[in-house]
């Protein structure tokens, strides 16, 4: 291990192998850091943190701090991230809020620069948050989403995924999966990911399919319960498949479709 002599690092905490943590580091008693993961300068982690091996987490980043939550007990939760992520200056991660329950990054996330994790929020795997965003409690976000720079994300929404939310956007409302984002309107799709999924290595046959459910659900004249009816008998497998549980599982409602909006031809 590497450790610079002005980090503060609790002898109760547990340090993999080859770990370095860098000038005036703090890291907490009941912290767990993984194999091979390098905390840069002034990084903080809290009690009840965990971090996956290889990560790399850079100046200024808080991680498990108390939730922002006017009814948190004090209870003990946890935050937990994946391994082989990536977390720039100056991120915030809140624990959860409740007893027991865990903010929860996944593996091979990256965090952009000053951007925040409310308590409880779940993120799959590969998700990107570019700088500034901010996530709210219980937030959502699928695997291999991308959410654009200054992004705001109202509590409990949800983003599918391969979602990608364009820079500025303010959502209340559930992303369904594959799906753009406008960043001038709140709450308005712009059409469907198709970069996002040619790269993430969906078939022809695939993004066709992708397409089709998309129109049955934007552009059929049906209303949303309707849709989704529909969804279920014409896709029972595949990544159409994903629609309908996403949308009967929405607790806020889907965003709306801008007709005429900037999706990208295939």
């Amino acid at each position: 291990m590497n450790l610079h002599p002005t980090a503060i690092i609790d002898p109760h905490a547990i340090l993999g192998p080859n770990v370095t943590v860098g000038p005036y580091a703090v890291v907490e008693s009941d912290v767990e850091i993984g194999e091979g993961c390098v905390l840069g300068p002034h990084v903080v982690i809290h009690r009840y943190t965990t971090v996956g091996a290889n990560c790399r987490i850079h100046a200024g980043v808080v991680l498990g701090d108390l939730p922002q939550d006017f009814g948190f007990s004090g209870a003990v939760t946890y935050a937990k991230i994946g391994p082989d992520c990536v977390i720039r200056e100056g991120v915030t991660i809140n624990r959860g809020t409740k007893a027991g329950t865990s903010t929860v990054v996944g593996a091979a996330c990256y965090l952009m620069a000053n951007s925040h994790l409310g308590h409880n929020v779940q993120l799959g795997g590969q998700v990107i948050v570019a700088n500034g965003a901010m996530l709210g409690g219980y937030v959502e976000v699928g695997d291999r989403a991308f959410v654009s720079g200054n992004v705001l994300l109202h509590q409990f929404t949800r983003v599918g995924r391969l979602a990608m939310l364009s820079g500025g956007a303010g959502l209340s409302k559930d992303v369904p999966p594959f799906c753009t984002v406008h960043g001038v309107m709140a709450n308005r799709i712009a059409g469907l990911n198709l970069v996002g999924l040619r790269r993430a290595g969906l078939s022809v046959d695939e993004r066709q399919q992708v397409k089709r459910a998309f129109d049955l659900l934007y552009r059929s004249g049906l209303n949303v319960t309707q849709a989704v009816a529909a969804l279920k008998r014409e896709f029972t497998a595949g990544p159409a498949a994903e629609f309908a549980p996403f949308i009967e599982a929405s607790r806020r409602g889907i965003c709306g479709f801008i007709r005429g909006g900037a999706e990208e031809a295939d």
